[in-house]
């Protein structure tokens, strides 16, 4: 391999290491707001503790997330120098403006945590989470129109091959920003509930039935369905979204050659050496509903976009991958919540419990899948229509050697912090907490 693909392998292995703590610390700060209120609101202990709990292992979280977003910000610099070069001043501003959203974050985080009942008034402990889930949207905001950016570059001309007449604030809003934030938000939300879900069903899995766990599992997985509606729904917008901007990625996405109206939506499948697809689910007329809201609306096909800015087709199983989770996880939280409200016996199954168990991991899959989609699918541009790939990668011969260094980095990290989360709780055992709490230990079901 040459540095170009080892350039494009390594920022892969590093985007895909971060969005695992980007997403917790993104969509988690939710739920420790709505355990901590539900606390007050109704004076339980339960969702008091789970705040607590809950703001403990996302501090872990974000730790690691600021090591895995500073290699994101080094990799800029030393993988993609061409690019930053070239565009460096149209994305400096949402860079910069997310590293303050982080800081915001933090430091509000920090306070929070080491102020537990040091307020006279409780509830202003519980605003102190307001700039918290602030701070991880808007950080969320900001790094994420980069890329949008990165997808549909504007705020700027082109004059003999220089940029001139450069406006940041023009470039941050492009037009792939809104569906983008609005997808990534919702998702890290979806995911969140989930792995929180997951976590609880595993407790329920092992035979512990405390009442902490059910409640955990029934706020999760109601504002799960929640989001997985709101996801869907944004999804919908992504696909007219990419019609109109990024025709290449859609047709490439659904293997979709010939430009016709009344356009199917193909599932699975596979696409043989001559373009052939086989054994794929076709849904007539869906594609052309998707994109533009009639059965007969046309759609192009690969066969009318220059063959040398073709994404790769891979990108198909990486949208069916995350579309089929997205599906499966909506009707699993339907399910639990019709279940819980007409009491069906099933939904109590080691069985059910598993694939709530399960739904944490797949979310989880489903964020990486949407990832893998929307980079692989913007190739060969690494700014869309004014640069490739190639042209904004380092020439260096050493990519190589960094690939293998920060890959056993990660490594050490991710083990690092399955240990250090693992060794934290199993230590705090959720019903001693609970009997510091209560005092005598009473509210132990």
């Amino acid at each position: 391999m040459d540095s170009v693909e080892f350039s494009r392998y390594l920022t892969m292995l590093t985007l895909s290491v971060h969005v695992i703590f980007a997403t917790v610390g993104v969509g988690v700060p939710l739920f420790i707001m709505l355990a901590h209120w539900l606390g007050l609101k109704n004076n339980d202990q339960h969702y008091l503790l789970m705040a607590k709990r809950w703001a403990r292992g996302y501090v872990i979280s974000v730790a690691v997330g600021v090591v895995t977003g500073t290699a994101i910000a080094l990799q800029l610099a030393l993988l993609w120098p061409r690019f930053m070069e070239f565009a460096g001043q149209l994305v400096a501003l949402p860079l910069f403006m997310e590293t303050f959203a982080f800081f915001f974050e933090a430091i509000f985080l920090g306070i929070y945590l080491y102020t537990w009942d040091r307020f006279k008034n409780p509830k202003h402990h519980f605003y102190l989470l307001i700039p918290v889930l602030l701070g991880g949207a808007m950080s969320a905001l900001f790094i994420t129109s980069v890329n949008a950016f990165m997808n549909t570059p504007q705020g700027f001309s082109l004059l003999n091959g220089e940029l001139i007449n450069i406006q940041p604030i023009l470039a941050m809003f492009n037009p792939a920003m809104p569906t983008k934030v609005a997808h990534v938000l919702s998702s890290a939300y979806m995911t969140a509930a989930f792995l929180l879900a997951s976590i609880a069903a595993f407790h329920l899995i092992r035979g512990n039935r405390h009442e902490y766990h059910r409640k955990a599992l029934a706020l999760t997985m109601k504002v799960g369905f929640l989001f997985c509606i709101a996801t869907a729904l944004i999804g919908d917008l992504s696909g007219k979204f990419l019609a109109e901007y990024q025709p290449e990625k859609l047709a490439a996405a659904e293997w979709h050659f010939e430009t016709e109206g009344e356009a199917p939506i193909l599932l699975f499948g596979v696409l043989t050496d001559n373009n052939e697809v086989k054994y794929a689910i076709k849904i007539p007329y869906a594609l052309s509903f998707l994109v533009h809201s009639n059965l007969s609306g046309e759609v192009t096909g690969l066969n009318d976009i220059p063959r040398d800015e073709h994404p790769p087709y891979i990108i198909h199983y990486f949208f069916d991958i995350m579309v089929s989770i997205g599906i499966g996880l909506t009707l699993l939280s339907m399910i639990y919540l019709i279940g819980v409200n007409r009491n069906w016996s099933f939904i109590k199954l080691k069985l059910f419990r598993f694939f709530l168990v399960a739904s944490g991991p797949l979310a989880m899959l489903a964020i990486q899948a949407g990832w893998w989609f929307t980079e692989m699918g913007r190739q060969p541009w690494i700014m869309r229509g004014f640069m490739t790939t190639a042209e904004g990668a380092t020439d260096s011969d050493y990519v190589w050697l960094m690939f293998i260094v920060f890959a056993f980095v990660y490594f050490i990290l991710m083990v690092g912090t399955a240990v250090v989360l693992t060794r934290m709780f199993k230590r705090n055992p959720m019903e001693k907490e609970l009997e510091k709490l209560n005092g005598n230990g009473s509210d132990i079901g």
